[in-house]
């Protein structure tokens, strides 16, 4: 699978509809699913947390949990369902994530980690990767962050997804956590170089094309986060740069495309606004930006947006946008 780009899980930003919606952007990049529990998987309402729209594909599926057997079956139900890949979250840093044992947390016991992975890898026939940070609380150095890499290896893991800042467990909110501890850009080359033949993705801060093209002379993929989320049409930057793919729709088309998908959406029970949230960056940087994002904000990002609105946006966005790109 390639993974030289992906979309980084973000709770609340890539759940279905946002993966569709970039799909129509970028064929090449990897996405991720929102983090879903084991537990959730296991008990719970499967169709309505895992199902997606084949379009989307490659796509992989980010699980939180700590207990072998629930991750075990919650991997194999993600088999079962169609994903590319199941990935392990040992990076989130929230409050919540710890007290369930989730998470940043876990690089605190890499042995019930590696039982994890072992168990996971029994069970499916999918890759099994993980997301991780590089350290956490005073917990910081390379030493201590290479041998629990160390110990995952020992499973037969051969994906390395690294955010390249600690966590501070229990002291920073989430939005903290991505922002204040310092990159250390440094320790996700040193792993690579540490660890020639495994697959290692950097994460963390990357925002432009430059910078994935920096990072992919050193490592062997870079993931983005919310650069993509508030930005989406870097993608079609990335697309163009990275893969070399010129086949790419203009923002106009990619909204005309997601016109059909709203209104099969619709049918189902979606409300507009469920979709539309993840398409307010679409014109950033375009003269155009501002009155998209006011016309979403007043007509189609409120809970009981008139869905027959959605007939006359090519209107709105011709009339007002392209007019004004022009």
């Amino acid at each position: 699978m390639n993974r030289k780009v992906s979309v980084a899980p973000m709770m609340d930003c890539t759940d279905r509809h946002e993966r569709y919606f970039l799909r129509l952007i970028s064929k090449n990049t990897l996405l991720y699913t929102e983090m879903i529990v084991d537990e959730a998987i296991n008990r719970g309402n499967k169709k309505k947390l895992l199902e997606f729209n084949i379009s989307e594909k490659p796509v992989a599926l980010q699980l939180g949990g700590s207990s072998p057997e629930l991750l075990a079956g919650a991997a194999k139900i993600g088999e079962d369902f169609g994903y590319d890949e199941i990935n392990l979250n040992l990076g989130c840093p929230s409050k919540k994530v710890e007290k369930n044992k989730f998470g940043a947390c876990l690089m605190k016991e890499p042995n019930l980690v590696a039982d994890c992975l072992s168990k996971m890898q029994s069970i499916t026939k999918l890759p099994v990767t993980i997301k991780t940070r590089i350290g956490y609380d005073n917990i910081e150095d390379y030493e201590n962050f290479y041998n629990f890499i160390s110990i995952l290896k020992q499973t037969g893991v051969k994906t390395f997804i690294i955010h390249a800042r600690k966590a501070m467990l229990g002291k920073f909110t989430p939005k903290q956590n991505l922002n204040i501890p310092p990159l250390k850009y440094d320790y996700v080359y040193k792993l690579k170089e540490d660890f020639p033949e495994d697959e290692i993705i950097i994460n963390g801060g990357i925002s432009s094309v430059g910078e994935i093209s920096t990072h992919l002379k050193r490592v062997d993929g870079a993931m983005i986060g919310r650069a993509v989320y508030h930005t989406p049409y870097l993608l079609a930057k990335i697309e163009k740069e990275i893969f070399k793919n010129d086949d790419i729709p203009s923002r106009q088309a990619v909204i005309e495309q997601l016109i059909p998908y709203i209104k099969d959406e619709l049918k189902k029970g979606t409300r507009l606004n469920q979709i539309m949230r993840h398409t307010l960056g679409l014109f950033h940087g375009q003269s155009g930006a501002s009155y998209w994002k006011r016309y979403l904000s007043e007509n189609m990002c409120v809970r009981d947006a008139d869905v027959q609105k959605i007939d006359h946006i090519m209107d709105k966005i011709n009339n007002n946008i392209e007019r004004r790109v022009g």
